[in-house]
């Protein structure tokens, strides 16, 4: 999803600088862009969750003399299966990337852009953060924060000459999603709906049309009928 966002920022003529902890895979995305776009893409190998990543990154792009526009937060893991049979180093992992690095990496770089009075902050949520989604339950727990903090900072810049929008897709065919099969939406479609979301004033989208319906479902069930639902689905 990472890369689909990317590539259509390339299209639009933007200098990237991408971060992943996969470093083949992070090089391969990026010449690929380069080939197609002929845009500059830096590249930084690191892995946001570990204690002072986002420190490093940061002294970085300062050392380089990077100025930040626009940041998207789209690095994520998710944990599938019931808690108590989950190891409990894997979901705080979980949450040191979805939680910690996002929120860290953000007020660091949204503090650079209130003061210049301009820039853009995308955080990637999700649908599963409308409600609380047992065999999911720390996932959907992470990006519900995901989707609250980034309204709430939303209407503390508002006014600043910042656009800050969370963007949340439903299921989606990547490879932390293989079991979505073809129903699932594209990581472009997604894409797509970032690059819209940046040019809108609200403080959240959601991707497509069915899943806008079914977070509102979501939002109006009571949690029992959502969680006996979810547990149904997601234990198949």
């Amino acid at each position: 999803m990472g890369a689909a966002v990317a590539d259509a920022l390339a299209r639009a003529g933007a200098h990237l600088v991408l971060v992943a902890r996969d470093a083949t895979r992070l090089e391969q995305t990026a010449d690929g862009i380069r080939d197609r776009h002929g845009v500059p893409v830096t590249t930084i190998a690191l892995d946001l969750a570990e204690d002072g990543a986002v420190a490093r990154l940061l002294d970085r792009l300062a050392g380089d003399g990077t100025e930040i526009e626009l940041l998207v937060g789209s690095a994520g893991v998710a944990s599938r299966g019931l808690v108590v049979d989950s190891d409990p180093v894997a979901l705080r992992r979980l949450v040191d990337l979805n939680v910690g690095a996002l929120t860290e990496l953000t007020t660091a770089v949204v503090t650079r852009m209130v003061e210049r009075g301009h820039g853009s902050v995308v955080s990637i949520a999700s649908t599963g953060g409308f409600a609380p989604a047992p065999v999911l339950a720390a996932y959907a727990a992470s990006k519900a924060y995901v989707l609250s903090f980034t309204q709430a900072l939303w209407a503390e810049t508002r006014r600043s000459g910042v656009r800050v929008v969370a963007v949340s897709p439903g299921p989606t065919r990547t490879p932390m999603n293989a079991a979505t099969g073809r129903w699932g939406r594209r990581p472009e479609q997604v894409a797509a709906t970032v690059l819209a979301a940046l040019d809108g004033s609200g403080p959240s989208v959601v991707d497509g049309r069915a899943n806008t319906l079914a977070a509102t479902v979501l939002r109006l069930l009571p949690t029992r009928a959502v969680t006996a639902l979810a547990m149904r689905v997601l234990a198949r």
